[in-house]
C-alpha cells in the first residue's frame, strides 16, 4: 500500500467513526423487552408510555400482569426484565431478599415526591380520627374494616402487620382485599353517605387527588409515609441490554404527569398505553431526557425515530 493510499484509507476511517452512533444499538436478544405490571393505573401508565417509546425505537415490548410477590421471582428467574413500580420503603421487605442476593437490581428512582398509607375521609378526620391509634377506639364506626387492594400487595402486607401489633390497639379489625377499583368503588360509596370509611391511598392517583381525605400519622416506620419509586430489573440487564438499560436509567416521571395520564384511564376506561401515547405526543419535550445516550435499537437516531412515531 503506498503512503498516499494509506492516508486515504485513514481518513475514511475517521471519517466513519465519526459518524457512527454513541452506541451500536442491542444484541437481538435484547429486542423483547419483558415487563411486569401489578396491575396499578400508575404503573399502568408509566409502562405504557416506556413501551411507546421502546417501540418507536424498534423494540418489541410484552407486558405481564403479576403480583409483587410473583413479579421478583419472575425477575429472579428472569421471565421478567423490568418493573418500574418499585415504591419504597413500603416494599423493603418485599425486595430485600432479591437485593441481598443480588437476583434484582435497582437501577434508579422513577418519581420523587410520592405518598403512600392510610386515609380518611376529612369528615372523619375532623371528628377526631387522626393517627393509627384512634382507629381502635372507633372499631364500630369503621365496622370493623380497613379496604386494601388486590392480594400480595405490600399495602396490604403492611396493614396485616398493623392489625397483629397489640401495640396498635386494632383488635377486631378486618383487612378487605380487593382491586384498586373495588376499593375506590366501596370508598366512593361510603363518602357519598358520610359513612366513616378506612382504605389504602397514595399520591399520585386523580380521584383521591380529588377526595377530601386525611392521611392518618402514627405509621412508625411501618413504610407507609412519603415515598419514591424506583426502576428494577433483573441482574445483569444493564449489561446484557446496555441501549435499553439508558432509557430505563433516565426515566423520570412526575406527579402531574403520572396525574394527567392516570386520569382518563380511571374515569374513561381508556387503555393505558394509547392514552400515554396521547400523552407524550402533546408533551414531546417530556421524552427528550430520556433518550440521551439512546439510540435506536439498530443504532440509529433515537430522538428522529421517537418524533417520527409520535408524529404518525
Amino acid at each position: 500500500m503506498t503512503s498516499l493510499t494509506r492516508t486515504f484509507a485513514a481518513v475514511l476511517a475517521i471519517g466513519a467513526a465519526l459518524v457512527t452512533p454513541a452506541h451500536a444499538g442491542d444484541a437481538e436478544s435484547c429486542k423483547t423487552v419483558k415487563f411486569a405490571d401489578v396491575g396499578w393505573t400508575d404503573i399502568q401508565v408509566t409502562t405504557g408510555a416506556t413501551s411507546v417509546v421502546l417501540e418507536a425505537l424498534g423494540y418489541a415490548p410484552e407486558v405481564a400482569t403479576l403480583s409483587v410477590p410473583v413479579t421478583y421471582a419472575s425477575l429472579k428467574n428472569k421471565d421478567i426484565d423490568v418493573f418500574l413500580g418499585n415504591w419504597m420503603p413500603s416494599m423493603t421487605a418485599d425486595i430485600k431478599a432479591y437485593m441481598d442476593d443480588k437476583s434484582v437490581e435497582t437501577i434508579g428512582t422513577n418519581l420523587e415526591g410520592a405518598g403512600y398509607g392510610l386515609v380518611v375521609p376529612q369528615y372523619v378526620a375532623d371528628a377526631g380520627v387522626k393517627s393509627l391509634t384512634d382507629l381502635g377506639a372507633n372499631k364500630d364506626k369503621f365496622g370493623g374494616k380497613i379496604y386494601g387492594i388486590e392480594s400480595g400487595n405490600d399495602g396490604n402486607r403492611i396493614i396485616s402487620e398493623m392489625i397483629a401489633k397489640p401495640e396498635n390497639k386494632l383488635e377486631g379489625f378486618e383487612l378487605v382485599e380487593s382491586s384498586e377499583a373495588g376499593m375506590l368503588t366501596e370508598a366512593e360509596r361510603a363518602m357519598k353517605d358520610n359513612q366513616w370509611i378506612v382504605f389504602l391511598g397514595w399520591t399520585p392517583h386523580p380521584i383521591m387527588g380529588e377526595m377530601k381525605i386525611h392521611y392518618l400519622d402514627g405509621m412508625g416506620d411501618s413504610g407507609f409515609g412519603a415515598a419514591t419509586v424506583h426502576t428494577n430489573v433483573r441482574a445483569g440487564y444493564t449489561s446484557e441490554c446496555p441501549n435499553v438499560g439508558k432509557l430505563l436509567t433516565n426515566l423520570k416521571f412526575t406527579l402531574e404527569m403520572e396525574g394527567a395520564m392516570m386520569d382518563p384511564v380511571l374515569k374513561d376506561g381508556a387503555d393505558p398505553k394509547q392514552v400515554a401515547k396521547d400523552w407524550l405526543k402533546a408533551n414531546p419535550d417530556a421524552v427528550k431526557p430520556w433518550l440521551d445516550g439512546v439510540t435506536t435499537f439498530d443504532g440509529g437516531d433515537a430522538a428522529a425515530a421517537v418524533s417520527a412515531a409520535l408524529a404518525g
